[in-house]
């Protein structure tokens, strides 16, 4: 079984072996050069991936948000109708769904935000 602890000196000596090697090849030209791509390359990847993250979380807020949009509706005839306790269920599915509208728009605001910087 490996404890934390084997886990923890394990992520030490391989950050150690990274750095050591990183150090190496920053002495010479080509070296520098290859890490300076691989880095630019990395922090591309990170924005790219970070947008992505943006989108899909504002994608699955406002997916909840219309599921919650289709529970109010339903509660609403429900409460029209006098089958429902009171409007209790309703006023939470309208706050559920205008809080995840909010946040799901919210998301994508930033992905625009983001993109323009």
């Amino acid at each position: 079984m490996i404890d934390g602890l084997a886990i923890g000196r394990a992520a030490r000596k391989i950050k150690l072996a990274v750095l050591a090697a990183v150090e190496l090849l920053e002495r010479s030209r080509m070296g520098s050069a290859v890490l300076a791509g691989v880095r630019a390359t990395m922090h591309s990847f990170g924005r790219v991936l970070h947008q992505l993250w943006l989108e899909v979380t504002g994608f699955m807020f406002l997916a909840m948000a219309a599921i919650g949009a289709i529970a109010g509706v339903r509660e609403y005839g429900k409460y029209q109708s006098g089958h429902a306790a009171g409007p209790g269920r309703l006023a939470l599915a309208v706050c559920f769904t205008v809080s995840f509208a909010w946040f799901g728009v919210s998301s994508f605001w930033r992905v625009k935000r983001k993109a323009k910087s």
